[in-house]
């Protein structure tokens, strides 16, 4: 079993065991589930933007810990302080130590977009999304049938955010339609956990011209920015590079300074 093949294992019991503690009626009531939500396209493609999708990630799988003392709050402001055009906040408990609460923090204490990173492949779970605040949510194009993509992507458009679609191949940028606002290259291999950063300049032509590009993981240089916006992309997500660095906000801010 590869390591992606026991996440979303482990991703079906936590959906099932919520599912059994947590009511949708609940969830509705949230202050956040009727409130506004930002646009990160927008923000990724506005004049000026940094194009940085600042990431607040605690462990990964590849990684292992990454940093478990920097808190929510000091990152996320720290990062929209510094002209992060968007946060990505890690929501899986498991494998990256993260939490609803985290991205709701992120929330509330922000007014740029927030971006809920899991490996979402329930309705329950876009619904969850919405009442902790998400302004967007990440689709993993490698661990959802085409049917079930487009049933989770219709609901969270009808709630009112975006949705990333993440690819590695170009097999499954077939699997966007009109309820992606975004296309996200990941860098990193989820089969092998391995990373090639060659893989977002292969993929940019074949990405349709209508769809905000990102490119994601393995982003290791302004250079790398630099070369990566001139094929195309638009947005660049970004978090073991900060977060590792043992001043997450401080390693944001030098970073950004050196973008072209």
């Amino acid at each position: 079993m590869t390591i992606l093949e026991k996440i979303i294992e482990s991703k079906r019991t936590d959906v099932r065991d919520q599912k059994t503690r947590t009511r949708y009626r609940d969830l509705e009531q949230s202050i956040h589930f009727c409130g506004k939500t930002l646009s990160l396209s927008g923000s990724l493609t506005a004049e000026n933007s940094t194009g940085i999708i600042a990431e607040f990630k605690r462990m990964s799988p590849s990684k292992g810990i990454i940093n478990t003392v920097s808190t929510v709050e000091e990152v996320t402001t720290g990062y929209a302080g510094s002209g992060a055009a968007g946060l990505s906040v890690l929501t899986d408990p498991e494998y990256f130590g993260g939490s609803c609460r985290d991205l709701t923090l992120a929330k509330e204490l922000n007014s740029i977009a927030v971006l809920r990173k899991d490996f979402i492949i329930d309705e329950f779970q876009v619904i969850e999304s919405k009442a902790a605040g998400a302004d967007a949510v990440l689709l993993i194009a490698a661990v959802l049938q085409r049917d079930q993509f487009r049933q989770i992507a219709v609901l969270a458009k009808s709630l009112g955010m975006e949705v990333v679609l993440e690819v590695h191949s170009a097999s499954e940028i077939e699997m966007a339609d009109e309820n992606v606002d975004i296309i996200g290259v990941n860098n990193r291999d989820l089969k092998t956990f391995m990373v090639n950063i060659d893989t977002s300049a292969e993929m940019a032509e074949k990405i349709p011209g209508h769809y905000v590009k990102i490119s994601e993981s393995g982003i290791s240089s302004p250079e790398t920015v630099n070369i990566l916006r001139q094929a195309g992309y638009d947005g660049f997500l970004i978090g073991e590079l900060f977060m590792g660095s043992g001043d997450p906000v401080g390693a944001f801010s030098r970073f950004v300074k050196e973008i072209k």
